[in-house]
């Protein structure tokens, strides 16, 4: 499909969704937001996809929302009665229940929406020039896509109140010392490094465990007790006996050769997963 504020692109079972407003240093927009969601999806009904790679155009991954034109929707209480979405959860939610890990190649400018977005990314690489920022309380705004809710589950609550309240800038080393970000490149290497987690992702993971893990973490942990966990944990562990991947996963390694997975999102996700409920 073709985008305007967004590229998508497929290679070796490798979706990449580059912002692509360099002009505008990728300021996030209701375009862009549905852009991303649609192509999320997409790359979540492909079986072909096992990686998304979520980049940007130019210098700056993402300044914030353009504050320009007509770039913005104009929202009331009418219109949220109507079921509105703000645009940023439009691409979190949709990166939330995304059955495939996602990885989020962020250089130079991250602030705002540039930053709630990829919080819900399961990786988080950074080029050493990265900045990033909640900025909302300098605005006189509010912080959107969910990020109350998965920043402190990443940073922790004492370092989310830090950076949200006083709506600072964070530097990459910074953001790299607190969980933010997972490694730190040289801008120039920032991609390759992207692409090589990727591929190690698509050559030695099963995708339905994948899909299971990443949800489940989410899901459990945010949970006042563990039994829940441990009752999905049971019933999850008792159908591997019905497992081809568990098989293969168990051959490969005593034969010392790479898996080949067989199971696939679209025939074989567990049927009794608990976030799957009322959904055909």
């Amino acid at each position: 499909m073709s985008y305007q504020h967004i590229r998508s692109s497929l290679s070796g079972r490798i979706a990449t969704l580059e912002l692509h407003r360099p002009e505008a240093r990728n300021g996030f927009t209701v375009t862009m937001a549905d852009e991303l969601a649609h192509a999320l999806d997409a790359a979540d009904a492909n079986e072909d996809v096992r990686v998304v790679i979520l980049t940007g155009a130019g210098r700056d991954f993402c300044v914030g929302a353009d504050l320009s034109g007509q770039s913005l929707e104009v929202m009331n209480e009418e219109v949220l009665a109507r079921g509105w979405i703000e645009p940023a959860t439009r691409v979190t939610r949709r990166m939330f229940a995304l059955r495939k890990p996602v990885i989020a190649a962020v250089h130079g400018a991250a602030v705002g929406v540039g930053s709630t977005m990829i919080l819900p990314a399961d990786f988080r690489l950074a080029a050493k020039d990265s900045r990033f920022g909640f900025v909302f309380s300098r605005r006189g705004i509010y912080p959107e896509a969910g990020s109350s809710w998965f920043l402190p589950r990443i940073v922790g609550m004492g370092r989310a109140l830090d950076w949200m309240v006083s709506g600072r800038l964070i530097p990459a080393e910074e953001a790299l010392g607190a969980g933010l970000v997972r490694s730190l490149h040289e801008p120039e290497a920032l991609l390759d490094a992207a692409h090589a987690l990727a591929r190690e992702l698509v050559e030695t993971t099963a995708p339905v465990s994948v899909a299971v893990i990443r949800q489940e973490l989410y899901r459990m942990s945010a949970l006042p007790s563990p039994e829940p966990a441990f009752a999905l944990d049971s019933r999850l562990i008792a159908s591997l006996g019905q497992s081809a991947d568990a098989v293969e996963g168990v051959m490969s390694f005593l034969q010392k050769r790479p898996a080949k997975f067989p199971r696939t999102l679209g025939e074989d996700l567990p049927a009794f997963l608990p976030w799957l409920e009322g959904q055909s």
